[in-house]
């Protein structure tokens, strides 16, 4: 194990052990990435998907660490960085839906600022990327940047290659936020048409999808739960910080294409990481270790 490794240990406060996972899921992973940069010869973009709270974040930081030690500069690009501003989703929920206010579902990103990342990754030049302020449900005004000859752009969000459902699917609430405030269905068929459309071709211009699968719905809220006290103790002064009844409802506009993807992504990503109730990828020996689906 490298010391940048060990420093990123360190400074993610995690475990001791989790030198192994490195080892065992983000260094293969980090060399399946860069035998494909190898053979495409050109800047890639590289889809993580995962329910919330199921480490992308982390995922990515080490990436672009291990990427490193392969001559790669690599960068990421969150989704929830490209979220509209709070005025815009005002608007939007004015005009379509009272839900669309709350930040997370396809139809409150800017689906153009990461157009136009791609396009400068691709094209290398540099790149300003966009912040979210999430204690303050809002967009920061400053852009991070420039940066200069990304190699490899990970991109990562909670539904980061998802495809809309069946329209038979839409008819029934699948929660009582649905069936109390979307009772009509307007909400999630205009998200399920937004994943159609502008989403659909920002995910066709991924050149891989990676897969982190937790075990069902139900973990979601533990891991947002842990999330969110993070959030406070970064940010005491937030707005935005949620509580637990707060967050009870902020997941459930999550929920409907949670479980959606869990069923169907998993066939079709092209790198399925199963993760445990502990945000821990499992085990090889488990048959879950970063597993091309062949597709």
């Amino acid at each position: 194990m490298t010391s940048a490794i060990e420093a990123l240990i360190e400074a993610e406060q995690l475990p001791p052990d989790y030198a192994t996972i490195v080892e065992r899921h983000w260094r293969p992973l980090a060399r399946q990435i860069a035998d494909r940069v190898a053979v495409e010869e050109r800047p890639l973009i590289v889809g993580i998907n995962g329910a919330q709270g199921s480490g992308k974040s982390t995922l990515c930081r080490f990436l672009e660490v291990l990427l490193q030690e392969r001559g790669l500069h690599a960068a990421t690009l969150s989704l929830d960085d490209i979220y509209c501003t709070r005025a815009e989703r005002q608007r939007l929920a004015a005009t379509t839906h009272p839900l669309f206010a709350t930040r997370g579902v396809p139809g409150t990103h800017d689906t153009a600022i990461a157009m136009a990342i791609f396009d400068d990754v691709l094209a290398r030049r540099e790149v300003f990327r966009p912040r979210f302020d999430k204690a303050a449900d809002d967009r920061a005004p400053d852009l991070v940047g420039p940066e200069r000859g990304i190699e490899v752009l990970l991109f990562e969000g909670w539904c980061v290659g998802a495809v809309p459902q069946a329209e038979a699917e839409l008819a029934q609430p699948i929660n009582a936020l649905e069936a109390q405030e979307d009772a009509d269905g307007v909400w999630r068929r205009e998200v399920n048409h937004r994943l159609a459309a502008d989403y659909a071709a920002l995910f066709a211009r991924l050149d891989m999808l990676v897969m982190l699968q937790v075990p069902g719905f139900e973990v979601v809220r533990a891991n947002r739960l842990l999330q969110e006290r993070k959030l406070a103790a970064r940010a005491p002064d937030g707005t935005a910080v949620m509580d637990a009844a707060a967050i009870d409802r902020f997941i459930a506009h999550y929920e409907r294409l949670t479980r959606h993807m869990l069923e169907e992504m998993p066939g079709r990503a092209d790198i399925v990481i199963r993760i445990d109730n502990d945000q821990r990828p499992l085990d090889p020996s488990a048959g879950s270790a970063a597993m091309p689906t062949g597709n």
